[in-house]
């Protein structure tokens, strides 16, 4: 993972904790669904916050989350402003998929694309955590290897169409403050044309 933060979020600190933070960006790609983009990146920052508000760490733990009550994990997601629209669901997804990678993946979130050897497996892999459809693992693929370098052989077909260069429709194109804007506006568009029909 890079030191630089991403540009998921207008929040700084939000955005410098998917820079450095694996686990992270993969819980802000879970939700990542019927929420605003930069809402479900900034719900991982304020996660770590909440849970350990006197002396918040550097990352987040998978272990941690995993085994997290799953009462008081769900609490924390209703806390005003909640994490997300669906607060107790997705915090059961979230403990669900950190309980992968810390069986799996010896609690290291990257090890799953780091590891993968091709485009598909590591589709294959997204595509098995609670929450990823096909499309969703395609997107988060395509935006590890735009951003992030992660290039598995074959990875641009197994992404497309978000693989492609020059494109401005998904959270993998959100390169900087003016692609984020420009992605907004392409879901914007899109959004009014299925409405259209």
């Amino acid at each position: 993972m890079p030191n630089d933060p991403l540009h998921l979020t207008r929040d700084l600190d939000a955005n410098k904790l998917l820079g450095r933070d694996p686990l992270a960006l993969l819980i802000g790609m879970v939700l990542d669904q019927q929420v605003p983009m930069e809402r479900a990146f900034k719900s991982p920052y304020d996660l770590l916050i909440r849970m350990s508000p006197a002396s918040p760490a550097k990352r987040l733990d998978a272990s941690e989350i995993a085994s997290y009550d799953p009462e008081r994990m769900s609490a924390i997601f209703s806390e005003s402003p909640a994490l997300h629209r669906f607060p107790g669901s997705m915090a059961e997804r979230v403990q669900a998929v950190c309980a992968i990678i810390a069986s799996k993946y010896n609690g290291k979130a990257d090890a799953l694309w780091k590891t993968a050897k091709t485009g598909d497996e590591l589709i294959q892999r997204l595509s098995d955590l609670p929450g990823f459809g096909p499309q969703k693992a395609k997107i988060f693929a395509a935006l590890l290897a735009k951003q992030l370098g992660i290039r598995p052989d074959g990875w641009k077909q197994a992404t497309d169409p978000y693989g492609q260069d020059g494109t401005y429709i998904s959270v993998a194109d959100v390169s900087s403050p003016e692609a984020f804007a420009k992605v907004k506006e392409t879901k914007k568009a899109m959004k009014a044309a299925q409405q259209a029909k």
